[in-house]
């Protein structure tokens, strides 16, 4: 595996951006010949990216994709990780392109499976969001459903205001103690069934 990298915009706005993180199972390891498509599709799909409105990072190796990028146990288990100047512009890309698509076709190359495989959390501008924080988001996300911290397209929340973020639970580390109790998850990671509200800054 190489080692990993990014891809960044050039002039990212002050604030906050949005991180996303997902997951999936796949079928066969990426060098399976029944997979052959869907590493075609990686390249175009993240130069697509790459130059989509509002992005700002993606994760990467020096291969250009985050395939080699073991972050579980199970090899079959591939996450995907970027960041975006707005909640609009993620989901532009995510649902309103040809990346669309491709994810409609994902049951060709990827398992289903019950659990949360997207999660959506702010972050401050210019941060780099890590694999672990990834996981440890994706994991708030399925312990206590869409919070500030960790939400998903059907249950979004804006960025932080100032003096916000702890007393808020934007913070991972005000659910880890296990005071804060939700509901089961409301999203699966599936397309959602209409565009986000906007999100407005308090």
């Amino acid at each position: 595996m190489r080692a990993a990298g990014h891809r960044r915009s050039t002039v990212p706005p002050p604030g906050h951006h949005l991180a996303q993180a997902n997951v999936m199972h796949a079928k066969c390891p990426p060098d399976d010949p029944r997979m052959a498509e869907f590493v075609a599709l990686l390249a175009p799909m993240n130069r697509l990216a790459d130059s989509s409105p509002g992005f700002v990072w993606r994760l990467q190796t020096e291969d250009g994709d985050a395939t080699g990028i073991q972050a579980f146990d199970d090899p079959l288990t591939l996450i995907n990780m970027s960041v975006w100047q707005s909640q609009e512009a993620l989901w532009n890309y995510a649902y309103a392109s040809q990346h669309l698509n491709v994810m409609r076709r994902r049951r060709e190359w990827v398992a289903k499976v019950a659990d949360v495989v997207l999660v959506l959390w702010w972050v401050e501008a210019g941060h780099i969001p890590t694999v672990t924080e990834a996981k440890q988001r994706l994991a708030l996300l399925r312990a206590y459903g869409p919070t500030p911290g960790a939400f998903t397209f059907r249950q979004s929340f804006p960025p932080p205001g100032p003096g916000l973020a702890e007393a808020d639970g934007y913070s991972f580390a005000s659910h880890r103690d296990g005071e804060a109790t939700r509901e089961a998850p409301a999203g699966r990671g599936d397309i959602p069934a209409s565009p986000p509200q906007p999100v407005v800054p308090r």
